[in-house]
């Protein structure tokens, strides 16, 4: 189906519908960008989890995902628990101008923290495995023999998504110099995680 080109913009732009979508990561990396705190890991951790995801969706690995629902319904469960303690934590900053403003808090303090709550909120989430093992594998596969530029496109969107998100919100920084700011940012934040976990809980 058409050039190997075309296969890789189609990808790219599959991709970055399905990434720029509001959620639990995508307002971790805007948080840390705003406050340059353990940046480049968090990125990459990103970017290189979807590759890896969407290498699986495009070598056909969808089919063990579905065959396996109760591993699914696991993750559901444990996301849901992880992203309710993390929307809880929110709450609390919104709730502490102050705390939000100096950065206390031991999830920003630590870089480690930082890298593990990433993980966590990429591979502890199951619609991650739906978008990019199931959803751009079996879009990935129409392509046929260009399916690996398809896969190709979506991993240089994933990146270029993430980096620009959390490079780019750096440029913010003298907006949240103001303690109201990050309570409305915190309370944004809240208000995704803890949707997210009805979500998940809901879908458990």
């Amino acid at each position: 189906m058409g050039t190997a080109l075309t296969a890789t913009a189609a990808g790219f732009g599959t991709g970055l519908s399905l990434i720029v979508a509001i959620g639990a990561q995508n307002a971790f990396v805007l948080r840390q960008g705003i406050r340059r705190e353990a940046v480049l890991p968090v990125v990459a951790i990103c970017a290189l989890s979807d590759a890896v995801l969407i290498a699986c969706g495009v070598g056909g690995l969808g089919v063990l995902v579905t065959a396996w629902p109760s591993a699914l319904v696991a993750v559901r469960i444990v996301g849901a628990a992880f992203l309710l303690t993390y929307g809880a934590l929110a709450v609390r900053r919104a709730l502490r101008p102050a705390a939000a403003l100096d950065g206390e808090g031991p999830a920003e303090r630590s870089g480690r923290r930082a890298v593990l709550t990433c993980l966590a909120m990429t591979w502890l989430n199951p619609h991650v495995y739906l978008d990019t093992v199931l959803l751009l594998g079996a879009v990935a596969a129409t392509y046929g023999s260009l399916r690996w530029e398809f896969g190709a496109g979506a991993v240089l969107a994933s990146l270029c998504w993430f980096a620009g998100l959390g490079y780019g919100a750096r440029l913010l920084a003298g907006f949240f110099r103001r303690a109201s700011s990050w309570r409305v940012l915190d309370g944004l934040v809240a208000v995704t995680m803890l949707a997210g976990a009805a979500v998940l809980a809901a879908g458990a």
